[in-house]
């Protein structure tokens, strides 16, 4: 059964209630804190893009077509369609030469409002680069062209690039293929179910190279240290700026990796101390993953007393109504179990 792990405060009662599960994991794959449900299937949605970019490099691609490390981070990103995320999706795109027409992720506003209204006020459409899942497509079309693959419709499972991922997703969460259940996402791509503790436990294999000496490390280990350092070289790729996830990483230096996924799915992944997370808010309510998030990594101290009053404003969200007067709050309930 999933637990409250959040409550929405109007006044000094309490109006609503968001329930979910947390699971930890150590770099042994062991759990080691949990809340919830730890088992439940959970769809990846967006914390599936780290694990999707690594065959970007284990592939050879990233080094053939010269990719930055701010091209990487972008691959992993749920981006904002801010101009710098617009400029690094064409750059790649500009060095597997294809267009912007081959990106097949659709279109939708920059959820950069500031961005939004500046296209609109210069009177242009957003186009499939300002889709904030267009790194992650542009990553498919790279190996696409790497390998020789058709990139006209690079979308059904079946596609050799969908295959590639569905393998590493297997390799990275410890489980057969088969047994990994397929739906589509929002930007047209097949996205994966997973239980909770497998998507922790593929959180902690992020992690855990960033311990290692270069020696001890596997093929894909290196590439997970490639991929990592870039994104912590370049939070702002994750997501953008004013995004929980780019602040979380820039508050705390080289130390988390922190990504959102869709309905109330999180997933973090801590440096120092080797730990995998999966975080899922059963309903779905995205408004709860700031208390949440922030207090769990307080609660793990990962994050300093001068951290969490940088991220005061996600770990304590005022509800203000329509006059911006204060009118309640949402605030983490939540003690962690040690197992």
């Amino acid at each position: 059964m999933s637990e409250i792990l959040a409550e929405v405060l109007r006044g000094a009662k309490v109006e609503s209630i968001h329930r979910g599960s947390i699971v930890v994991v150590n770099s042994a794959q062991e759990i080691v804190y949990s809340l919830g449900n730890p088992h439940a299937e959970m769809c990846m949605r967006s914390c599936a893009k780290p694990l999707q970019a690594i065959p970007v490099i284990t592939s050879g691609a990233a080094a053939a077509f010269k990719f930055t490390d701010r091209e990487l981070a972008l691959l992993c990103g749920s981006v904002s369609g801010q101009d710098f995320h617009v400029a690094a999706v064409r750059s790649i795109l500009q060095k597997i030469g294809l267009s912007e027409a081959s990106l097949l992720c659709g279109v939708h506003p920059p959820s950069h409002r500031a961005t939004a209204r500046e296209l609109q006020q210069k009177g242009l459409k957003p186009g499939s680069v300002h889709n904030n899942c267009a790194g992650k497509h542009a990553a498919m079309l790279a190996l696409c062209v790497y390998y020789g693959w058709p990139t006209e419709n690079y979308l059904p499972l079946e596609h050799p690039v969908q295959q590639l991922i569905l393998s590493c997703i297997a390799e990275m969460t410890s489980l057969p293929p088969e047994r990994i259940n397929a739906a589509i996402d929002g930007c047209g791509v097949p996205v994966f179910y997973v239980p909770m503790r497998n998507l922790a436990e593929a959180y902690a294999r992020l992690a855990v190279p960033m311990r290692q000496g270069a020696a001890q490390r596997t093929i894909t280990e290196h590439a997970i240290v490639q991929l990592m350092s870039a994104v912590c070289s370049y939070p702002e790729m994750i997501a953008g700026d004013e995004r929980l996830c780019t602040d979380i990483m820039r508050t705390t230096g080289n130390r988390i990796l922190a990504k959102t996924g869709a309905e109330g799915g999180y997933a973090l992944a801590l440096f120092e101390q080797g730990l995998g997370i999966a975080v899922k808010i059963e309903d779905g309510a995205m408004r709860a993953l700031g208390p949440v998030i922030i207090e769990l990594l307080r609660q793990l101290e990962a994050l300093s007393p001068a951290e969490c009053q940088i991220l005061e404003s996600y770990h304590h969200p005022l509800i203000l109504n329509h006059r911006k007067d204060r009118v309640g709050e949402i605030r983490a309930v939540f003690n962690l179990r040690r197992v």
